[in-house]
This record gives structure tokens, C-alpha cells and sequence, in this order.
């Protein structure tokens, strides 16, 4: 798995959840299409009357959503960007989706904004694994952000870790160590460490 398979498994889902903020702060949510997938790109459109058009263009932040039918999970968070050549991008959406051409006919196209996301942190999760599987990559050069938890040197060996974790992703060591690709970040481990050896990552 990497950061252009997570897309395209994003593509193929196609109808997945944008999460947005309007200008009091507040949450949005709503289904869109991803339109394009290109060199580690998501491409999708809006029409300028909609309130979504009006979040992303005051506030560039997204995240994004998909789940598959075999429970993977694809989560993107990132900042989009509003292309250039509006009418040129909008053809070649048209021209990749067909079944646009129902939706906004003929000239009634060019309503539609195009935006790319071309940064931000992707997370893989399939749930129909066990332990659960799970992998973060970036669509940029920046470094991916930890999350989770680790168990540092205060460690005693008591196992209470060991015995709470869900996914059973905890292994005996010096210090225990958690397998960091099958945890849940559910924080059972965290909460229940009698001398606090364990830390949020990040």
C-alpha cells in the first residue's frame, strides 16, 4: 500500500464524505465525487453556489472519507487548491465521468469549480483483518504525523498492557513495545498502565 493506492482506492469508492468548516468554525459534511486521480493528486468540483464552494474557498482545510466492502478505510486530511484554467480541468472531469454530462448539460458545466488536493496526510485502515492493519503516508514531503501511543522506560514488565489490548498488538520487551501497524489508538493501554510508562505519540 502507498499514497497513490489509498487514492485510487478512493477513486473507486468514488462517492465518499468531504468534511469542511464554515466561517462560525462549524462542521460540514456532505458526499462528493472523486473526480481525477493523477501523480498523487484528488481532483473534484463544486458548483460556486453551493456552501461548500464558499467553506473551501475561506477555508482550505478538508478531510475526506471512504470506506470499501472489505471495511478499508481511506482517511485524507490536507488543504485544497483551486485550479487554474477552470474550463480546461471541468472537460477533462466531463470527460473521465461521463455521467456528469446528466447532472449539469451542455454549458450549465462551467458553474463548476475544480480543486485539487495535492498535500496532506493519508491513513489506511482495514478493519477486515486481525489485528487490524494500518498505515499513514503523505502526498507531499512532509514527514507523516505520529500518532497513538508508545510505552516508554518507566516500563515494569506488568503486562497490564498486554491483557487490555483489543487487537493484541502489545509485545514483552524492554520496554513492552507496541506493533504500531495493528493498533487501534483506542488508548486502553494508556489509561490503565499502573506507573504512566505509556505517552501519546506526536
Amino acid at each position: 500500500m502507498n499514497a497513490q493506492a489509498c487514492l485510487q482506492m478512493l477513486r473507486m469508492i468514488k462517492d465518499v464524505s468531504f468534511a469542511s468548516v464554515d466561517k462560525e468554525g462549524m462542521p460540514h459534511n456532505r458526499m462528493i465525487d472523486v473526480m481525477l486521480i493523477e501523480d498523487k493528486k484528488l481532483y473534484f468540483c463544486t458548483a460556486r453556489g453551493k456552501d461548500f464552494y464558499d467553506q473551501i474557498t475561506q477555508n482550505p482545510h478538508i478531510a475526506i472519507t471512504g470506506l470499501n466492502t472489505d471495511f478499508q478505510m481511506i482517511r485524507l486530511h490536507g488543504k485544497v487548491k483551486q485550479l487554474n484554467n477552470p474550463k480546461v480541468w471541468i472537460d477533462r472531469i466531463f470527460e473521465a465521468n461521463p455521467v456528469m454530462n446528466d447532472v449539469y448539460p451542455g454549458d450549465s458545466r462551467y458553474i463548476l469549480e475544480p480543486f485539487v488536493v495535492d498535500n496532506g496526510q493519508i491513513e489506511f485502515f482495514d478493519l477486515g483483518k486481525h489485528p487490524i492493519d494500518r498505515q499513514s503516508f503523505r502526498l507531499d514531503q512532509e514527514v507523516v504525523q505520529q500518532h497513538g501511543f508508545l510505552i516508554s522506560d518507566a516500563c515494569i514488565g506488568c503486562r497490564t498492557c498486554m491483557r487490555n489490548c483489543p487487537q493484541q498488538c502489545i509485545q514483552s520487551g524492554t520496554p513492552y513495545f507496541i506493533e504500531q501497524d495493528h493498533c487501534l489508538h483506542c488508548g486502553l493501554c494508556y489509561e490503565n498502565c499502573p506507573v504512566h510508562a505509556i505517552d501519546r505519540r506526536g
